[in-house]
């Protein structure tokens, strides 16, 4: 089987070498670009993203990669959100009192946790869902590598009859938060599978394989 071509979308912001490495490793053949183009029509798009919200925002919609995203959803094409590429496919980031406009993906805010110690940076387990694609063939134990102080604290999407709901992964630290969305073509992470060793990679597996 020939591999897939995935774009790490470069907009200035988030670890793009390890994540084209770890992608890479996972048996994907990776560019690491802005160009609209190229980032519209490959097999798979991954955001990543490292910072604060309002400055990943702002260098998204510099190269429209809020457009990128949307157009690849309205025609059912893989996304993954890394990190900070995760929080902003919410509908607004709330950071040191300033409110940002999110992609809107998904309704919900990101702020920060509530917790003796932050960051929340290190290894951590999560809680995943019966049938998770992501998580398939990873055990309770399996942790992961986190490095935020803001999250999404609260699940805000409500799908009507019909519609599948989105499975929605959950971690801990000082209060519960979202660690990881798939919901369709559209999916996401909190922590680094790009840093997380053997089990990052056994998700970015997982995820190649529906594209």
């Amino acid at each position: 089987m020939s591999k897939k071509n995935v774009v790490v979308l470069d907009y200035g912001s988030g670890n793009l070498r390890s994540a084209e490495r770890a992608l890479a490793r996972a048996g994907a053949e990776v560019t690491v670009t802005p160009d609209f183009e190229a980032a519209l029509e490959c097999d798979g798009l991954v955001v990543p993203g490292v910072g604060a919200f309002e400055a990943c925002m702002k260098g998204l919609r510099a190269v429209r990669g809020e457009q990128i995203v949307g157009r690849r959803l309205s025609g059912g094409r893989p996304v993954l959100g890394i990190c900070v590429g995760m929080q902003i496919l919410f509908a607004r980031g709330v950071e040191h009192g300033v409110e940002t406009e999110g992609c809107g993906e998904w309704p919900g805010t990101v702020e920060r946790l509530e917790a003796p110690v932050l960051p929340h940076m290190g290894w951590n387990t999560v809680k995943s869902p019966a049938g998770s694609v992501l998580f398939d063939g990873l055990d309770a134990a399996t942790r992961f590598y986190f490095v935020h102080s803001y999250g999404v604290r609260e699940w805000e999407l409500r799908t009507g009859e019909g519609f599948a709901e989105p499975a929605v992964t959950w971690a801990e630290h000082g209060v519960p938060f979202v660690a990881a969305v798939e919901n369709g073509p559209l999916m996401a992470t909190q922590f680094h599978p790009e840093k997380s060793g053997d089990a990052g990679a056994a998700l970015l597996r997982n995820w190649l394989q529906t594209l």
